[in-house]
């Protein structure tokens, strides 16, 4: 039995909505369906979700969310229309308007483009719809309730007939909805393929699953076939945007694959995500990503490595700032922290400086912007000799200067910092030397 998780470009138009049924109809065991709401049609449409986050802005603003509201009302009537469905759309429209202009957080209205696309897609399948407020919830300081959401979606397991839930949301304890993060539909399908014992996850997107790196820096980079929940994390981590990182959580409880699939392309089997590679002929690098964006702090000051507590005052700072930390690589007189730099955003870096110093004096502070972290991710890198050699010199072959090195414990990736310029640069450098 599997359960399918359909994107919102699969969700998008009339023709989508009918591939999607094609995919669930042409495989029995594809019982469980989750969908996200609506998104691009074509390059400058507008996703269903941004609209619907606009009408509670609208609401804010003006008192009234009419008429940003019509125009999702429109999209949502034409789909029924468009798949010949028997089911008025306005009544649940009127419905989600309503209970915007009373709402006091974006979250109810944030979700709705999922609650109106299983709907749609129920009619469409004839499968039950299930809201995913009665199954998913949250306790009362806003996380997640793993435990008692398992339990409610188990009872669902074994269902003779197709159940469609939306994805995204879930409800605190008095009732009021509450969003995962963008891309939570991802960590719904996982929560749904563990509640009811599914043998494979299909998470159904646009693209044939993973590339080693990123189609838009090297022209025709190879597919990755099978990589593991760890790989997938760091990948996903360092920017690679197929799959929310955090969806590997539920089903690596239970060892369920993910089937990364494409809707347009169903013949093509995509790319699996298992709990152990072990086995499979893979490469000693699995994948390369990174993202721009980064400032490093570098403090300076000697014998620091013999100050007990000289790293916990400096972390204690960047806590105190709502700072959070990439990577920590130090020296014996050294210390370097990453950060991303939206947390910078409206923060006195004068004022952080100066709390730092204050809390450890050290020698010397700098404060460094526009670094991008580049990550080479791989199993097959620990006992393989010369990843590190044939990474650097790519890097050096392509005139880059290193800004920073740091290596994971498990030797499972090696992260590089270089200047932002560099970037796209070394991305195709160090492809070419591991894969060309």
């Amino acid at each position: 039995m599997k359960v399918c998780k359909f994107g919102g470009t699969s969700m998008a138009s009339a023709q989508s909505i009918l591939n999607v049924k094609n995919i669930i109809e042409g495989d029995p065991e594809r019982k469980y369906v989750i969908v996200s709401a609506p998104g691009k049609r074509f390059s400058s449409d507008i996703k269903i979700t941004d609209m619907l986050y606009g009408a509670y802005e609208e609401k804010v603003e003006t008192g009234s969310c009419r008429y940003k509201m019509a125009i999702i009302r429109e999209r949502f009537v034409e789909l029924a229309k468009e798949l010949n469905l028997d089911i008025d759309m306005n009544k649940y429209i009127d419905e989600v308007e309503e209970n915007i202009l009373t709402s006091t957080s974006p979250d109810y209205a944030a979700s709705r483009g999922e609650y109106l696309s299983a709907i749609i897609m129920s009619a469409v399948l004839g499968y039950d719809f299930v809201d995913a407020g009665d199954i998913i919830k949250f306790k009362h300081d806003g996380t997640f309730d793993s435990e008692l959401t398992n339990d409610l979606v188990k009872k669902y397991k074994g269902a003779s007939k197709g159940i469609v839930f939306p994805g995204f949301y879930g409800r605190m304890p008095d009732k009021t909805i509450k969003t995962f993060t963008r891309g939570g539909s991802d960590f719904t399908g996982a929560i749904i393929a563990r509640g009811v014992g599914a043998k494979v996850y299909e998470n159904w997107t646009d693209v044939n699953g993973f590339l080693v790196t990123d189609p838009r820096l090297v022209d025709n980079p190879r597919h990755i076939e099978v990589l593991s929940y760890e790989e997938l994390r760091e990948l996903s981590y360092m920017g690679a945007g197929v799959l929310h990182p955090d969806s590997i959580f539920p089903v690596q409880i239970d060892k369920i694959p993910i089937n990364i699939r494409n809707t347009f392309e169903p013949s093509h089997k995509g790319t699996f995500i298992l709990h152990s590679t072990q086995g499979y002929n893979i490469p000693r690098v699995t994948g390369i990503a990174g993202r721009k964006g980064n400032t490093t702090i570098s403090l300076k000051k000697a014998m620091m490595n013999s100050e007990i507590g000289f790293c916990r005052k400096v972390l204690s700072v960047l806590e105190r700032n709502g700072l959070s930390v990439e990577h920590v690589p130090t020296g014996i007189d050294t210390m370097s922290i990453v950060l991303s730099e939206k947390g910078f955003k409206g923060l006195d870096e004068h004022k952080l400086v100066n709390d730092i110093r204050g809390a450890v004096n050290p020698d010397s502070i700098e404060v460094t912007h526009s670094l991008a972290l580049i990550a080479v991710v791989g199993h097959g890198m620990a006992n393989s000799r010369g990843i590190a050699a044939t990474l650097f010199t790519a890097l050096y072959k392509a005139g880059v200067n290193v800004r920073m090195i740091d290596q994971g414990s498990s030797e499972l990736n090696i992260i590089v910092g270089v200047e932002e310029k560099d970037y796209n640069a070394s991305i195709k450098a160090i492809y070419n030397a591991f894969f060309n």
